[in-house]
């Protein structure tokens, strides 16, 4: 078996189903904002009471749980290529937070916001840890993007949105680290590209 291959397309296929998912359920969601609010709100909105929009939550919910489940694959296939454990172990945690947090929606509380976090924070510093796989010029393009999504958190978790609002600030923490995938993936199924 091309366990590079096998990586590849389990976190290609993983993100593309889920940017598709993730933007199918918004336009499903009434008046949904990208800017206003949170991506889970898609799998159930929380504030004062819990509101779940169908078929929104269906579909959100059951696409982030398939995405930590590819992620999860992919990372198994990582290890039988490259052995490396800290690879490994970054691409896994963030997969079962992306499971968790289809499994765990808001109406979960603060577990939904500690899967969250586990899902983007250990995305981030995987696609850095992947730099050591890849050649140049796609290496620096892995360290910025988990840079960027990193960064991202860190002005989410202190209410700095630059003017994108909480959602969209959201999005600058989930899409690098998804078209990274999505270019990660790529990048080992096509040959002759690893060191």
């Amino acid at each position: 078996m091309d366990f590079r291959r096998a990586a590849g397309a389990s976190f290609f296929v993983g993100a593309v189903q889920f940017v598709i998912g993730m933007h199918l359920a918004e336009f499903l969601y009434p008046g949904y904002s990208v800017s206003g609010n949170f991506i889970s709100d898609l799998g159930a909105t929380c504030r004062a009471t819990c509101i779940i929009y169908q078929p929104s939550a269906s579909i959100f919910n059951f696409s982030v749980i398939l995405l930590g489940i590819l992620i999860l694959s992919g990372s198994y296939f990582i290890w039988r290529e490259f052995k490396s454990s800290l690879m490994t172990s970054l691409f896994c945690l963030s997969g079962l937070g992306a499971i968790g947090v289809g499994m765990f929606p808001e109406t979960a509380g603060f577990l939904h916001v500690i899967v969250s976090f586990i899902a983007f924070f250990f995305a981030g510093l995987g696609a850095i840890a992947a730099s050591k796989v890849v050649k140049a010029p796609f290496s620096y393009f892995s360290i910025l993007m988990g840079i960027a999504s990193i960064t991202a958190i860190v002005l989410y978790g202190t209410n700095i949105y630059l003017g994108l609002g909480p959602g969209g600030m959201e999005r600058m923490m989930a899409y690098p680290v998804l078209l990274w995938s999505v270019s990660f993936g790529g990048y080992l199924m096509s040959p002759g590209h690893t060191d």
